[in-house]
């Protein structure tokens, strides 16, 4: 995710980073600004057409289509960062639980008691890294210590893995209360941020694996697209030469929306502005091993 002063203006405008859409939509633009200058020699220079063409009353239907396009664009940008909204409120949560649940884990656990309290102190940092790992489709690299841990090497990489760490952090919780180790209102204290994590990973990947529905998405596209083709032919007679900047102007417009859509719609990628999963991971690990 970019880090950014909202309030340096100028310097948005005339910097361009990898995800502008500006760079991205360079080649269309170009495209569209050589096919808009075609149509315009056509009509005003080889066809030479007259004021009265009924080609004219094509600005009519595009005045009529821009408020439909406006209120879809508008849903599909809503609906996109409601997503990528929800997906940060997830991981924020996922921070939360996981530092409450050390927070009870060292009130609980004696001091003496190093083995359990190293354990939790993996898992629960392991649990994040490995669901910021598995929404982006990579293979998750444990990285554990010098010290031997039998329970971590049981797992199954072809498998899921957030919910086998989820599995051995309950497990183990469970084997301290059959030791006696813990009391059975301090497992009920415990149970809720432990639960709470499956709960994240479930959120996330209804986010992660529910696109936008593929009718929706594509019908967008085809409306920008042509939208904007048959803008000069109706413009140029009020416009002349001067419709090729203005068609990709609102081509620009219009396709930058919903490229950004595209882009925040999946927060959990690689892109620019997708959520920081790892980072977030990294602050949890830090701030379980000053609590445990």
């Amino acid at each position: 995710m970019i880090s950014y002063n909202p309030k340096e203006w100028f310097t948005f405008i005339f910097r361009f980073h990898k995800s502008d859409t500006l760079r991205q939509l360079a080649p269309l633009m170009a495209a569209l600004g050589v096919y808009s200058w075609a149509v315009a020699y056509m009509e005003l220079e080889y066809w030479k057409l007259s004021e009265n063409n009924h080609l004219r009353n094509l600005t009519v239907i595009h005045s009529l289509l821009g408020f439909v396009i406006s209120m879809l664009l508008v849903f599909r940008t809503n609906t996109a960062y409601d997503r990528w909204w929800e997906g940060r409120r997830l991981w924020g949560s996922l921070v939360n639980n996981s530092r409450n649940l050390a927070i009870k884990l060292a009130a609980i656990l004696p001091p003496e008691d190093a083995s359990n309290r190293h354990f939790f102190k993996r898992v629960i940092a392991l649990y994040a890294s490995t669901l910021a790992a598995h929404l982006q489709s990579e293979a998750t690299r444990l990285a554990l210590d010098e010290q031997e841990h039998p329970d971590l090497k049981d797992l199954d990489k072809s498998k899921h893995l957030p919910n086998q760490v989820a599995t051995l952090l309950f497990g183990r919780a469970n084997k301290l209360y059959e030791e006696n180790k813990i009391k059975e209102a301090q497992l009920i204290v415990l149970n809720g941020e432990l639960l709470s994590f499956t709960d994240v990973c479930g959120a996330c990947e209804r986010i992660k694996n529910t696109p936008i529905p593929f009718s929706y998405s594509i019908f967008i596209k085809k409306f920008i697209f042509f939208y904007v083709m048959t803008m000069p032919f109706g413009f140029v007679f009020s416009l002349g030469y001067w419709v090729i900047p203005v068609v990709i102007f609102v081509f620009y417009v219009l396709a930058s929306i919903e490229l950004i859509a595209e882009e925040i719609e999946d927060p959990f990628g690689g892109d620019a502005n997708d959520l920081p999963t790892f980072k977030i991971a990294s602050n949890i690990k830090k701030h379980i091993g000053e609590i445990l």
